[in-house]
């Protein structure tokens, strides 16, 4: 089913149900995506397998992301929407068993976030959202390209060591537990950008100055599966983990 707005909202004003929708979907995958890092977190900390930092690193990117779909949320109600609950599924990672598997698999992750935030991004732009547009590509899009270069950068060094894909424990994988700056404290300062408080309206007028309506692009069609914003509506999903690159996202509607 399609998004439910709110009605009768008197704090809503300039909130196109698109780009609510948009933040709707965004909101849902940011959370099967704290869910998945979580798995992930946990499985590393088990006896057999013992890379507490590793654990650490992927639940601290867990709680990251949580708090992120919780901004959102709470940006959605300072506009007057609300956010649709969907059914969240149970995160398939049993294929990440080694630790270059999993970076792999995080790094599909967050390339596909980013691409759910680019498009939320120009649908706020083609819709005249300044303040969405605005939030949007401070608080979230530039955090997530981050994410991204210090994922390339560990599976360089995972790759250099040598770190197990099978899950069969190696040396690499406990060099890199011990001796990677990022395992052992947590991510970059910077990562937390998103989960500030969103800035008042004031800040982003400026952002109205110079905005074009550029030609509307939802009645163009990608590979011919849709229009080009076909994958954030509020059922929007992340790819599975039991593909570890390359892994394509499902855009069915599925109940809430």
């Amino acid at each position: 089913p399609a998004h439910r707005p709110l009605s009768g909202s008197r704090v809503k004003q300039n909130f196109p149900p698109a780009v609510e929708e948009g933040l709707c979907g965004v909101t849902g995958a940011l959370l099967e995506l704290a869910y998945r890092l979580q798995a992930l977190g946990e499985h590393f900390d088990q006896s057999h397998v013992a890379l507490p930092n590793v654990s650490k690193f992927f639940l601290h990117q867990a709680l990251e992301e949580r708090k992120a779909a919780e901004a959102l949320m709470k940006y959605q109600q300072e506009r007057g929407g609300h956010y649709c609950s969907k059914t969240i599924q149970k995160p398939n990672c049993e294929y990440a068993v080694g630790l270059m598997k999993a970076l792999e698999v995080a790094m599909v992750q967050w390339k596909t976030m980013i691409r759910y935030f680019e498009e939320l991004y120009a649908l706020s732009i083609e819709n005249a959202d300044p303040h969405s547009a605005s939030i949007i590509k401070k608080q979230f899009i530039g955090p997530n390209i981050r994410k991204i270069k210090l994922m390339g950068d560990l599976l360089t060094n995972a790759r250099r060591l040598d770190c197990s894909q099978d899950g069969r424990n190696s040396l690499g994988d406990y060099f890199m537990d011990q001796l990677q700056k990022e395992f052992r404290t947590g991510t970059e300062p910077e990562s937390s950008q998103h989960c500030s408080t969103c800035p008042p309206l004031q800040q982003c007028t400026g952002a109205a100055e110079g905005l074009k309506r550029p030609q509307r692009e939802s009645s163009q069609h990608r590979n011919g599966i849709g229009p080009i914003y076909a994958t954030i509506h509020c059922t929007a999903t992340l790819p599975q983990c039991n593909d570890g690159t390359g892994a394509k996202v499902k855009q069915g509607r599925e109940g809430l």
